[in-house]
Protein backbone atom coordinates (compact mmCIF):
# COMPACT_ATOMS: atom_id res chain seq x y z
CA UNK A 1 0.00 0.00 0.00
CA UNK A 2 1.33 3.44 -0.95
CA UNK A 3 1.41 5.82 2.05
CA UNK A 4 0.53 8.94 0.08
CA UNK A 5 -0.30 10.00 -3.44
CA UNK A 6 2.95 11.88 -4.12
CA UNK A 7 5.21 10.43 -6.77
CA UNK A 8 8.51 9.27 -5.34
CA UNK A 9 11.65 11.06 -6.53
CA UNK A 10 14.48 9.01 -5.00
CA UNK A 11 15.23 5.30 -4.92
CA UNK A 12 17.71 4.42 -2.18
CA UNK A 13 19.07 0.90 -2.08
CA UNK A 14 21.15 -0.91 0.47
CA UNK A 15 24.06 -2.75 -1.14
CA UNK A 16 24.75 -5.84 0.94
CA UNK A 17 21.90 -8.33 0.85
CA UNK A 18 20.04 -6.33 -1.81
CA UNK A 19 22.49 -5.81 -4.68
CA UNK A 20 24.60 -8.69 -3.39
CA UNK A 21 23.86 -12.07 -1.88
CA UNK A 22 24.77 -10.56 1.51
CA UNK A 23 27.78 -12.79 2.03
CA UNK A 24 31.32 -11.57 2.58
CA UNK A 25 34.15 -13.74 1.29
CA UNK A 26 37.33 -13.59 3.36
CA UNK A 27 40.85 -14.83 2.91
CA UNK A 28 43.77 -14.42 5.30
CA UNK A 29 44.27 -10.96 3.78
CA UNK A 30 40.69 -9.89 4.64
CA UNK A 31 37.48 -9.28 2.73
CA UNK A 32 38.01 -10.27 -0.87
CA UNK A 33 34.72 -10.56 -2.77
CA UNK A 34 31.05 -9.71 -2.95
CA UNK A 35 28.65 -11.32 -5.42
CA UNK A 36 26.49 -8.87 -7.38
CA UNK A 37 23.47 -9.83 -9.46
CA UNK A 38 23.66 -9.84 -13.24
CA UNK A 39 20.67 -7.79 -14.46
CA UNK A 40 20.07 -5.30 -11.66
CA UNK A 41 21.98 -2.46 -13.28
CA UNK A 42 20.13 -2.84 -16.56
CA UNK A 43 16.75 -2.64 -14.82
CA UNK A 44 17.88 0.37 -12.78
CA UNK A 45 18.74 2.11 -16.05
CA UNK A 46 15.05 1.91 -16.94
CA UNK A 47 14.31 3.95 -13.77
CA UNK A 48 16.92 6.68 -14.27
CA UNK A 49 14.53 8.98 -16.13
CA UNK A 50 12.02 8.82 -13.28
CA UNK A 51 14.06 8.65 -10.05
CA UNK A 52 17.40 9.65 -8.60
CA UNK A 53 19.12 6.38 -7.65
CA UNK A 54 21.38 6.27 -4.60
CA UNK A 55 23.12 3.40 -2.84
CA UNK A 56 24.06 3.09 0.82
CA UNK A 57 26.30 0.60 2.56
CA UNK A 58 27.32 0.18 6.16
CA UNK A 59 30.25 -2.03 5.16
CA UNK A 60 33.29 0.18 5.78
CA UNK A 61 35.84 -2.60 5.21
CA UNK A 62 34.19 -3.69 1.96
CA UNK A 63 33.45 -0.17 0.75
CA UNK A 64 36.06 -0.29 -2.03
CA UNK A 65 34.53 -3.50 -3.40
CA UNK A 66 31.06 -1.90 -3.47
CA UNK A 67 32.53 1.31 -4.92
CA UNK A 68 34.10 -0.64 -7.78
CA UNK A 69 30.71 -2.02 -8.82
CA UNK A 70 28.35 0.85 -7.95
CA UNK A 71 30.45 3.95 -8.70
CA UNK A 72 33.13 2.82 -11.15
CA UNK A 73 31.17 0.26 -13.19
CA UNK A 74 27.58 1.52 -12.88
CA UNK A 75 28.30 5.25 -12.53
CA UNK A 76 25.94 5.71 -9.58
CA UNK A 77 26.20 7.37 -6.18
CA UNK A 78 27.32 5.37 -3.13
CA UNK A 79 27.34 6.59 0.47
CA UNK A 80 28.80 4.98 3.58
CA UNK A 81 25.96 5.13 6.13
CA UNK A 82 25.76 3.00 9.25
CA UNK A 83 22.76 0.68 9.36
CA UNK A 84 21.81 2.15 12.74
CA UNK A 85 22.02 5.76 11.50
CA UNK A 86 20.16 5.46 8.20
CA UNK A 87 16.87 7.06 9.19
CA UNK A 88 18.74 10.07 10.61
CA UNK A 89 20.92 10.34 7.49
CA UNK A 90 17.91 10.05 5.19
CA UNK A 91 16.04 12.77 7.12
CA UNK A 92 19.05 15.09 6.98
CA UNK A 93 19.47 14.72 3.21
CA UNK A 94 16.03 14.00 1.72
CA UNK A 95 12.29 14.33 2.17
CA UNK A 96 11.15 10.92 3.48
CA UNK A 97 7.85 11.26 1.59
CA UNK A 98 9.79 11.18 -1.69
CA UNK A 99 11.89 8.07 -0.96
CA UNK A 100 11.49 4.48 -2.05
CA UNK A 101 13.88 2.38 0.04
CA UNK A 102 15.00 -1.18 -0.61
CA UNK A 103 16.64 -2.93 2.29
CA UNK A 104 16.94 -6.33 3.87
CA UNK A 105 18.62 -5.98 7.25
CA UNK A 106 17.69 -6.25 10.87
CA UNK A 107 17.46 -2.44 11.29
CA UNK A 108 15.93 -1.55 7.91
CA UNK A 109 12.37 -1.67 9.24
CA UNK A 110 13.07 1.62 11.07
CA UNK A 111 13.52 3.25 7.67
CA UNK A 112 10.74 1.30 5.97
CA UNK A 113 8.16 2.55 8.47
CA UNK A 114 8.88 6.20 7.63
CA UNK A 115 9.56 6.43 3.89
CA UNK A 116 7.04 6.78 1.04
CA UNK A 117 7.39 3.15 -0.09
CA UNK A 118 9.62 0.24 0.84
CA UNK A 119 10.77 -2.97 -0.80
CA UNK A 120 12.50 -6.04 0.64
CA UNK A 121 14.08 -9.04 -1.10
CA UNK A 122 12.47 -12.39 -0.27
CA UNK A 123 15.39 -13.46 1.94
CA UNK A 124 15.27 -10.34 4.14
CA UNK A 125 15.08 -10.10 7.90
CA UNK A 126 11.58 -10.84 9.22
CA UNK A 127 11.00 -7.27 10.39
CA UNK A 128 12.11 -5.82 7.06
CA UNK A 129 9.57 -8.01 5.28
CA UNK A 130 6.87 -7.16 7.84
CA UNK A 131 7.19 -3.43 7.12
CA UNK A 132 7.87 -3.61 3.37
CA UNK A 133 5.18 -2.48 0.96
CA UNK A 134 6.45 -5.01 -1.57
CA UNK A 135 8.51 -8.19 -1.19
CA UNK A 136 10.28 -9.51 -4.25
CA UNK A 137 10.05 -13.16 -5.22
CA UNK A 138 13.82 -13.20 -5.76
CA UNK A 139 16.54 -13.04 -3.14
CA UNK A 140 19.11 -10.28 -2.77
CA UNK A 141 21.93 -10.79 -5.24
CA UNK A 142 19.63 -12.83 -7.50
CA UNK A 143 17.89 -10.16 -9.60
CA UNK A 144 15.73 -8.87 -6.70
CA UNK A 145 16.63 -5.28 -7.65
CA UNK A 146 15.61 -5.94 -11.24
CA UNK A 147 12.27 -7.24 -10.04
CA UNK A 148 11.87 -4.22 -7.75
CA UNK A 149 12.69 -1.78 -10.56
CA UNK A 150 10.02 -3.28 -12.80
CA UNK A 151 7.56 -3.15 -9.89
CA UNK A 152 8.33 0.55 -9.31
CA UNK A 153 7.78 1.33 -12.99
CA UNK A 154 4.43 -0.46 -12.93
CA UNK A 155 3.29 1.05 -9.60
CA UNK A 156 4.37 4.67 -10.00
CA UNK A 157 5.32 5.42 -13.58
CA UNK A 158 5.06 3.67 -16.97
CA UNK A 159 5.28 -0.12 -16.95
CA UNK A 160 8.16 -1.63 -18.88
CA UNK A 161 6.89 -3.10 -22.14
CA UNK A 162 9.20 -5.82 -23.47
CA UNK A 163 7.29 -5.77 -26.77
CA UNK A 164 8.58 -2.29 -27.57
CA UNK A 165 12.05 -1.44 -28.83
CA UNK A 166 14.61 -0.34 -26.27
CA UNK A 167 15.14 3.41 -26.04
CA UNK A 168 18.09 4.46 -28.21
CA UNK A 169 19.84 6.32 -25.39
CA UNK A 170 19.60 3.58 -22.73
CA UNK A 171 23.01 3.21 -21.06
CA UNK A 172 22.86 -0.30 -19.61
CA UNK A 173 25.49 -2.86 -18.60
CA UNK A 174 25.48 -4.38 -22.04
CA UNK A 175 26.47 -1.07 -23.60
CA UNK A 176 30.08 -1.25 -24.70
CA UNK A 177 32.13 1.31 -26.53
CA UNK A 178 34.48 0.29 -29.32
Amino acid sequence: MVKNKLKPEIFILDVDGVMTDGKFYYSEEGKMFKVFSADDHDALCLLKNYLKIIFVTGDKRGFNISKKRIVDDMGMELNLVSTTQRINWFQEHYDLDKIIYMGDGIFDHYVMRKVHYSIAPSNSDTNAMKFANFITKRSGGDRAVSEAALHILETFFTPYNPSKDLPQNLQASGTWST
